[in-house]
């Protein structure tokens, strides 16, 4: 009796142990998130269209956003040479995607193609409206939105660092950078 006794109560407390942990996991998860300063992605940026992964062979073209709307295009090293003249305006930019967020897609380092070292220019998205694939890097960028010249706190600085970025600093050591809040993107390859 106590045999079966037994074997009924591991028959019913293996599982529930089981769905336990799988919430404590799943906690954990969300909390570490959580912690991280980029938002939930956004539902348009959960439905992918053609990544670059997948096509890069046939060439592609990706839009997010808002289409173009004819701004004022830049080059984009004249914005690196003098971003004071800019800041504030809407402008269009091209360049390549050096860098772009490895979590969740929400910022992108756009820089002269080629150009592997020095500043570039920090893509973010209006109101984290859209994101862009995480293996943009690489690709051709059109973008249209308000440029801004933003200094950092260190922390935030580290942060972007640590995923890659390259993150200027000025000559009293302060990470300073080129922003631009993009309203839409277009990505080639």
């Amino acid at each position: 009796m106590n045999t079966l006794r037994t074997s009924l109560m591991l028959l019913v407390a293996v599982p529930l142990v089981a769905l336990a942990g799988d919430k404590t996991s799943a906690k954990a998860g969300k909390a570490a998130e959580a912690d991280c300063h980029h938002p939930p992605a956004p539902q348009a940026a959960a439905k992918s269209e053609a990544t670059p992964a997948a096509a890069a062979d046939t060439g592609w073209k990706l839009t997010r956003g808002e289409p173009l709307k004819g701004a004022k295009a830049v080059k984009l090293a004249d914005v690196l040479a003098r971003p004071q003249a800019h800041d504030g305006k809407t402008v269009l930019l091209e360049g390549q995607v050096r860098k772009a967020c490895e979590r969740k897609g929400c910022w992108m380092e756009l820089a002269a193609s080629g150009q592997d070292k020095g500043p570039g220019v920090r893509v973010t998205f209006k109101d984290y409206g859209f994101f862009v694939p995480l293996d943009s890097a690489g690709s051709q960028a059109r973008v249209e939105g308000v440029l801004k010249v933003a200094e950092l706190s260190d922390s935030r600085a580290q942060h972007y660092e640590s995923e890659g970025a390259i993150v200027p600093r000025g000559a009293d050591g302060k990470p300073r950078e080129v922003q631009l809040v993009a309203t839409g993107v277009e990505l080639r390859r």
